[in-house]
């Protein structure tokens, strides 16, 4: 039930495109006026109804053959991620684009910490020092607003709702990687993406979000966030896994800010300060040494 050794798609060709589609998110969250529970709420509905149509009719009978165990850690990362989602996209209400989607991408550092913590696994010298290069970076970032006003409403909340998105992000991970080494990729994520949506929809009946209402420009960028970094994205990095080290594609990931200031600077008029350019830049190159030594471990 595992992926084909031998795709027919370069697995480095995949990953280009789903960081250029994952570099959209903070764009389309950023643009839709809807509550932030509401779009990740969508955004996860409209990506299972993309699937389902593949998932029921290539991988039917695979769905059967799920064991009791895996689909309890899969329904664990479906409730992991529905908390990354909603972290995350309401941290977007509060910081800037370059903070929120740098912080947020610094998951690589929480799942180190997690396999060691959790899974006993070997960390070593070098996965250390890039950890505390990263958390340097993230604490420069923090404080940058003080030293020089970026507009953002409240960074300070922003930026420890995209800490705690990478948090959720990195249990998310762990709590599904033994699993996708044994189900396939299509019914891993309909499986989950599933689960996140149950999760998601179960708190905003809570709080009384209305779930219809929203003009036709908001459904569409539903939508759009459902194709560009659901489909595109977060799916396809989830096939390379299957093809490639997750510490290429973690490094691969950390384009993701670079993709999301760039388009945040043309399409919202949002410049990031000096600060949280150089604290960013810390907290990537952190990431970077730690992901790029985890093969060693």
């Amino acid at each position: 039930m595992t992926e084909a050794p031998s795709p027919s798609i370069s697995p480095y060709t995949a990953l280009s495109v789903a960081v250029l589609a994952v570099s959209t998110s903070a764009i389309l969250v950023r643009w839709s006026t809807a509550p932030s529970l509401i779009k990740a709420f969508y955004r996860v509905v409209f990506t299972v109804a993309l699937l389902a149509p593949v998932a029921f009719t290539r991988y039917r009978d695979e769905f059967s053959l799920i064991s009791r165990r895996d689909l309890v850690f899969a329904t664990g990362a479906g409730v992991a991620l529905a908390a990354h989602f909603a972290s995350w996209f309401e941290s977007l209400n509060h910081t800037t684009v370059a903070a929120s989607v740098t912080l947020v991408q610094a998951q690589p550092l929480f799942v180190v910490v997690g396999a060691w913590a959790l899974l006993d696994e070997r960390v070593n010298r070098r996965i250390v020092v890039g950890i505390a290069i990263a958390l340097g970076g993230m604490v420069v970032m923090s404080v940058s607003d003080f030293l020089t006003p970026s507009g953002a409403p409240q960074p300070l909340l922003g930026n420890a709702l995209a800490v705690v998105g990478a948090i959720t992000a990195a249990a998310y991970v762990l709590t599904g990687r033994s699993v996708r080494s044994r189900v396939s990729l299509v019914p891993y994520v309909v499986v989950v993406y599933s689960v996140c949506a149950l999760a998601l929809g179960v708190v905003i009946l809570g709080r009384g979000d209305p779930l219809v209402g929203y003009p036709a420009r908001e459904w569409i960028l539903f939508f759009a966030m459902a194709v560009g970094p659901g489909i595109f994205g977060h799916t396809v990095i989830n096939w390379a896994l299957a093809h490639v080290e997750s510490s290429v594609v973690s490094v691969s990931l950390l384009g993701e800010p670079v993709g999301s200031t760039l388009l945040a600077l043309v399409l919202l008029s949002e410049i990031p300060t000096v600060p949280t350019l150089v604290g960013g830049a810390v907290v990537l190159g952190g990431i970077y040494v730690t992901a790029s030594s985890s093969v060693a471990t």
